[in-house]
């Protein structure tokens, strides 16, 4: 696997001021049944460079809660600040910019364009930035997560493994300020998972990345600096 290098002299930057902040977020969904209430007064807050694993049962608001930090879940009320905006009251298109700026996302299922190569894929944020160097930094960053040999084939072509692989030189190569992470590991066998948590983590400490881990693995939310259990939508710890 290649190396991660910053330009000569650059370190990777930390600071203790703070990334997201989230207050009384409420999330409240309609259903045959009646409302549901997903999220129930979430209060949380997360420093620039942290990793925090956000572990909880299935169905209790985890998933939720990552969709409305990214923007692509409106919430019912309350209050969540990334990178300094609010995102109540934006619209589509300046939560898309936000998400282009300053988030990566890792889903479980990999999410891939099944008719474009991995340096398809890869560049893709890159173009949307308007990056006139997108396909060479795509190349560099399936470089650095071991897939420099992988660069034209289809998802289709990669293993699993490789396919999350993808996905990681995706979310990272805009070199995001905060990386949302979705059981990464939910569809790949244990040692293929644990190869590709090595490279998320060695990511994310090389580019001071700040990084918020939804998993169910207690081994795996131990490798972060802080955890946070949620149940019943609400931060339990």
């Amino acid at each position: 696997m290649d190396a991660i290098s910053l330009p000569p002299g650059q370190t990777a930057a930390r600071t203790a001021t703070q990334l997201v902040r989230v207050r009384d977020l409420r999330l409240t969904v309609p259903s045959a049944a009646g409302p549901v209430n997903i999220l129930r007064g979430i209060d949380l807050d997360i420093d620039s460079g942290e990793a925090v694993g956000i572990v909880g049962p299935s169905g209790s608001g985890k998933t939720s809660l990552l969709m409305v930090l990214a923007g692509l879940e409106s919430a019912t009320s309350g209050s969540v600040t990334l990178a300094g905006v609010e995102l109540a009251g934006q619209d589509e298109d300046a939560l898309a910019r936000l998400r282009r700026d300053q988030v990566g996302i890792v889903f479980q299922s990999f999410h891939l364009i099944p008719t474009m190569t991995a340096l398809e894929n890869v560049s893709i944020p890159l173009e949307l930035a308007g990056d006139q160097q997108a396909a060479a930094k795509a190349a560099e960053s399936l470089r650095a997560v071991g897939l420099g040999h992988r660069l034209t084939h289809l998802p289709g072509q990669l293993s699993g493994g490789e396919q999350q692989r993808v996905a990681l030189a995706r979310a990272f190569a805009p070199r995001p300020r905060l990386l949302l992470a979705d059981e990464p590991t939910g569809n790949l066998d244990g040692k293929t998972g644990e190869a590709v948590m090595d490279l998320l983590f060695d990511l994310r400490e090389r580019f001071g990345t700040t990084l918020m881990l939804i998993t169910h693995d207690p081994v795996l939310a131990a490798r972060c600096r802080r955890i946070v259990h949620i149940a019943d939508g609400r931060v339990q710890a």
